[in-house]
């Protein structure tokens, strides 16, 4: 895995700014990020999008978007030519909207397979998105398929949740390769905006370690905020909120805050 230093970290650029979250490894945190970021983001006045473009729509309910509210979702951008200003939604966050996913975007894979320009879809819709948003947010599946291709392709940075758990070093080495590749062949500025630790539990020697190998790899690239295993950041979206909503003063949400303001010093912006 000695190939993957040199790939360099975000220090900002135009706008709006396109940031894909992902990680192929499910259950590392990555909607919850997405959805806990844009919301930090958006309290210090940043305008931000989220494109949910995992088919379980996680994200489209943890924002207490209903499935009957989705009439056009990302599938219908990607599939059908429709554009993100018909599919985009307001929450109920101020600042923050989305452009919501269902079920039948577990379909897209296969249908995009014929299309000439498959992993350019995404990456055309955006440049037609209006010029009122700071911040556009991908939350991409766990997979490594063309739907995360079109979001890298797409992006401007990757931001990369890592559980702190034994195989993450393992994991993540596929997801650099995969994000080389796709600098080298379609997209030359794509950068990493780093990567966040999540699910860390202080009590547990094996999540030190992991942040301790982690660190000690990559370097300046792993954010300094990490974030906790927490009660209420599980319990938040069952309730359709982020967790900076639902329980402002837990652990959670307090890492969340920290990270949104990392993620803007890095962009250049003064949160």
């Amino acid at each position: 895995m000695t190939d993957v230093i040199d790939l360099p970290i975000s220090t900002g650029g135009h706008r709006p700014r396109i940031i894909s979250v992902a990680n192929q490894k499910g259950g590392v945190g990555k909607t919850t990020t997405t959805i806990n970021l844009a919301t930090a983001l958006a309290a210090v006045k940043q305008r931000v999008l989220i494109v949910d473009l995992d088919p379980q729509g996680n994200a489209s309910t943890g924002l207490g978007i209903r499935p009957a509210e989705r009439q056009i979702s990302s599938y219908d951008v990607l599939i059908n030519g429709a554009s993100l200003a018909e599919a985009r939604l307001e929450t109920s966050i101020p600042q923050l909207s989305l452009v919501p996913s269902g079920m039948d975007l577990s379909g897209a894979e296969i249908e995009l397979v014929d299309f000439e320009r498959r992993e350019m879809q995404l990456k055309e819709s955006l440049a037609r998105l209006p010029q009122d948003v700071d911040y556009v947010l991908i939350d991409c599946p766990p997979s490594l398929g063309l739907l995360t291709l079109n979001a890298l392709v797409a992006s401007d940075a990757v931001l990369v949740p890592l559980q702190c758990e034994f195989f993450a070093l393992e994991g993540i080495s596929h997801l650099v390769r995969t994000i080389k590749r796709v600098k080298k062949a379609f997209n030359p500025a794509l950068e990493i905006q780093g990567i966040v630790l999540t699910m860390y539990d202080k009590r547990n020697n094996l999540s030190a370690q992991v942040a301790t190998d982690v660190r000690g790899y990559f370097g300046d690239v792993v954010y300094r905020t990490v974030i906790p295993r927490n009660v209420r950041v599980s319990e938040a979206p069952s309730h359709g909120k982020p967790v900076l909503v639902y329980d402002m003063k837990c652990p959670g949400a307090k890492a969340y805050l920290n990270l949104a303001s990392e993620v803007l010093k890095r962009e250049g912006v003064k949160a």
